[in-house]
């Protein structure tokens, strides 16, 4: 289960909050996976205690990541000098978190710095460090990377941020034999393939529980769930819908492993279908 862009503070929504936590406990992933923006400004301790005390609530294990709002906006010497002390002292101290099973491997990287109020870099320790820890699994895991920024634009987010080093990023993923790259940032869900000597699958999620959506059924409060096969990935995307209190699929893609996309098919309001 993949959820993203949470932004505990003055812009979440409790209601769609405890319906995201309700269905993780339903759904009973092997994993849950938190692509960054946990909270909507790091300054005020308030939203991490807030934060930490949502997060407590949902399935274990949890793989979490730092985003841009993670970052201090005000504390200008913190912003830059100690961008992360916050998230390092309520969420966790190790920005390259792992999760393994057998045939599946999911390595977390950090994209967020404290240069930029928006844009994300993952810079090059960071690379490293990711590279080198899916060097140890062979080609036949499937591997999956986590990043709060994408590498590429969903559809009318042309002016939105990515990482700043897109291209550079994008072969450390190649190289490293990644079949799947999970982010968040825009507040749109979104799935395509990206690369080109080796391509990955780009899955995005919206904002699984921030009154900052978006128009349209993409920027709806959403949140997506994958299941890995030997030979095929299947994603489905959910987003909730105000008129059931619940979150509903509205698109389903599989995918081969390695890249090769297969039609993308649109699915029913009927979660069975899914």
């Amino acid at each position: 289960m993949h959820i993203s862009d949470l932004h505990a503070g003055r812009t979440f929504h409790p209601q769609v909050a405890e319906q995201l936590a309700r269905e993780a406990h339903d759904l009973r992933p092997d994993l849950v996976i938190v692509s960054g923006d946990l909270v909507q400004r790091a300054d005020f301790t308030s939203q991490w205690e807030q934060i930490v005390q949502y997060l407590q609530r949902l399935p274990e294990p949890r793989l979490i990541i730092p985003g841009n709002h993670d970052v201090p906006l005000f504390h200008l010497f913190e912003r830059f000098f100690r961008p992360l002390d916050r998230y390092r002292r309520y969420i966790s101290s190790d920005l390259n978190p792992v999760f393994e099973r057998p045939g599946l491997v999911v390595v977390g990287g950090n994209s967020a710095y404290g240069w930029t109020i928006d844009g994300g870099y993952v810079d090059p320790d960071q690379q490293q460090a990711m590279e080198r820890r899916f060097a140890r699994y062979p080609d036949d895991v499937c591997k999956i990377a986590v990043l709060h920024h994408g590498v590429v634009r969903p559809p009318g987010c042309e002016q939105r941020s990515i990482v700043r080093n897109a291209d550079e990023v994008t072969q450390m993923l190649e190289r490293s034999g990644v079949d799947v790259l999970l982010c968040g940032h825009h507040h749109v869900a979104y799935v395509d393939v990206a690369g080109t000597a080796r391509k990955f699958i780009v899955c995005q999620s919206g904002t699984s529980a921030s009154r900052r959506i978006r128009e349209g059924t993409r920027g709806k409060n959403a949140y997506n769930v994958l299941i890995i096969e030997d030979s095929t990935i299947h994603i489905s995307q959910r987003g909730y819908v105000e008129a059931t209190g619940r979150f509903e699929p509205f698109a389903r893609y599989e995918f081969q492993r390695r890249g090769e996309r297969l039609p993308a098919r649109q699915c029913s309001n009927d979660p069975s279908a899914v």
